[in-house]
């Protein structure tokens, strides 16, 4: 058996129709078998009959990878020592050739291309590249090749992995990490513990899991501890793959080091910290946000990665069509009204805001932001970080603010009703403010500010826009491919066979570039409501969320289910991310 990773099972069944191994009628209880009865894939299709070989070419070609025969193939010793003992364990991989400078390895699980990049930094070698067979090969393969590893000695790996490999340390050493501060606390957990924070081994292990999640363009790294393993996972493009394997002795310094160098108290493991670490990659700075969760088995961290290399805040570029983008360009350049944000955790909110100040920062304009916390420092901006233990908060920062002759207010959430309020009256004091909220939709945020105890009079006199958001991941341009979605894909966005015609779409097939996901980089869909008259009228009589979309939709407004189907039409993203990401609004 293998993984399929990301592979869709439609197109699996397709392929494998093209090639004459199913027919229609054997393809559709495949699937049925496999999205109703929840049986495996690979071993749906084993269960009617398909070679598993087969099976395996159709999903190595799907995902842009190539088909590992380990039966019979004589690997060179000196290439099997290439890779030691406890990386092919942990990994489940096989070294089969160099390739063109390149290292291939046989894997069977696809999601493991994500762990790549580690492997290329610590073998140091030019590059590693997969191909796909089964577990089955994996398992005969380690047992010839590595006969006596034993993957469960974590003390042997971390002595090869991390204190006699000259190659790990050569790898990062283009990331210099800025570490100013004065060891403090550490006398407090003893000195073994101590000692093991300030190694060589716990030093280079986490700079390079800080580099490969830069180089990645990681949003977020999670470090979590559970019973028997300590598991570390980066978020890229909003999903989570699992990076270094990392032995569960380390998960103490490893958490120690962090705090060391994100100014907390090491000492302190009953109560969450939060923290900062500014490290230097190559030539520019990034900011890394680290926060503590004490837990059953030790210390959750989640460092979230602030890198305006990769954020782009220009206007232009974050996903706007362009009669949306020319309609929100005119909301921001009025002088006094509410523009609110909208949408969930992780949706770019943040990203549309600075953009738009960004696109309004000009000499003779003074902007005043007040965030919890403030994530990227813009040139030309005043920024004031919310710090409610000492009392300062969004509703206290903001009537400073408002002494500080400001012509533009950002607060970073609308978390109450004393923050409503004075935004609001900042907003008809001749002030243009811009907040967030966390709403599904456009026309809920309208609702839920009547539902905080803000009058409707006041919304409906200062509120200017609403703009709602959601981030979808955008298709690898290197194995973008086109295909036809079946009547079930349309369904699910509501559409027909016939309200398509004319229009091509697109999936990834996976490839190296994008680690075999299909997807590289994420764009935005915007669902805009311009509040006019007729709107402002429904919130003077307290309408509800549906009445409000409805008349938005009346006026023009293009819900975000519509907005995701443009992006599909465009060729930029899939069905399956659009209903991923819309399905809760629609439902």
């Amino acid at each position: 058996m293998f993984k399929t990773g990301n592979i869709d099972a439609q197109a699996l069944l397709r392929l494998l129709y093209q090639w004459e191994e199913v027919d229609k009628a054997t393809a559709q209880k495949i699937y049925a078998d496999h999205k109703k009865g929840g049986k495996n894939l690979v071993q749906a299709c084993l269960d009617h009959g398909i070679p598993e070989s087969v099976v395996l070419g159709a999903a190595a070609q799907l995902l842009g990878m190539g088909k590992a025969e380990l039966e019979g193939l004589t690997i060179p010793q000196a290439l099997i020592a290439k890779v030691p003992a406890e990386y092919a364990h942990s990994y489940r991989i096989i070294p089969t050739r160099m390739e063109n400078n390149a290292l291939i390895v046989a894997t069977a699980d696809p999601d493991n291309l994500a762990a790549l990049d580690d492997l290329k930094f610590a073998l140091g070698v030019a590059q590693v590249k997969a191909e796909l067979t089964t577990e089955e090969a994996i398992a005969s393969a380690l047992e010839r090749y590595y006969p006596q590893a034993k993957k469960d000695e974590a003390q042997a790996m971390l002595d090869q992995l991390l204190e006699g490999r000259e190659e790990t340390a050569a790898s990062i050493s283009d990331a210099e990490i800025i570490d100013p501060s004065a060891l403090q606390n550490l006398e407090a957990l003893g000195s073994d513990l101590s000692a093991q924070a300030e190694s060589a081994a716990v030093r280079n292990l986490l700079n390079l899991i800080l580099l490969t999640a830069v180089k990645a363009q990681a949003a977020d790294i999670h470090f979590e501890p559970f019973e028997d393993k300590f598991r570390v996972r980066n978020r890229i493009d909003g999903v989570l793959y699992e990076m270094l394997p990392v032995p569960k002795q380390l998960a103490a310094p490893l958490v120690a080091r962090i705090k060391v160098m994100s100014h907390l108290d090491i000492a302190e493991r009953r109560l969450p910290q939060d923290g900062k670490i500014p490290v230097r990659i190559g030539d520019r700075e990034v900011d890394l946000r680290v926060s503590t969760l004490p837990t059953m088995f030790g210390e959750s961290v989640v460092i979230r990665v602030l890198d305006r290399h990769v954020v782009s805040l220009d206007l232009d570029k974050i996903g706007f069509p362009d009669d949306q983008l020319a309609y929100f360009k005119q909301v921001i350049e009025r002088p006094n009204g509410i523009v609110i944000v909208t949408g969930p955790t992780g949706s770019g909110k943040t990203t549309t805001l600075y953009s738009a100040l960004s696109a309004v920062n000009t000499e003779d304009v003074k902007i005043i932001t007040t965030e919890d916390p403030v994530e990227y420092e813009i040139k030309g901006l005043v920024q004031v970080p919310v710090d409610e233990e000492v009392g300062r908060t969004f509703a206290n920062c903001l009537r400073a603010i408002l002494r500080q002759d400001p012509d533009i207010v950002l607060v970073g959430e609308a978390r109450d009703k004393e923050t409503a309020q004075i935004a609001i009256q900042a907003s008809l004091t001749g002030h243009l403010v811009f907040t967030t909220l966390h709403t599904n939709d456009a026309p809920t945020a309208v609702t839920r500010l009547i539902d905080m105890g803000v009058e409707p009079f006041l919304i409906a006199a200062t509120l200017e826009t609403v703009c709602a958001q959601r981030l979808v991941r955008t298709i690898c341009i290197k194995c973008k491919a086109p295909y036809e979605p079946s009547d079930e894909e349309l369904m699910q966005l509501g559409l027909k066979r016939r309200d398509v015609q004319g229009q091509r779409f697109y999936y990834g097939k996976g490839c190296d570039h994008c680690k075999g996901t299909g997807y590289k980089g994420r764009t935005a869909i915007f669902e805009l409501m311009d509040i006019n008259d007729a709107i402002r009228e429904l919130i003077l009589a307290k309408a509800s969320a549906t009445q409000l979309r409805l008349a938005a939709q009346r006026a023009g407004m293009r819900p975000l289910r519509d907005a995701g189907i443009q992006k599909i039409f465009a060729g930029l993203t899939t069905i399956e991310e659009v209903v991923r990401e819309t399905l809760a609004i629609e439902e």
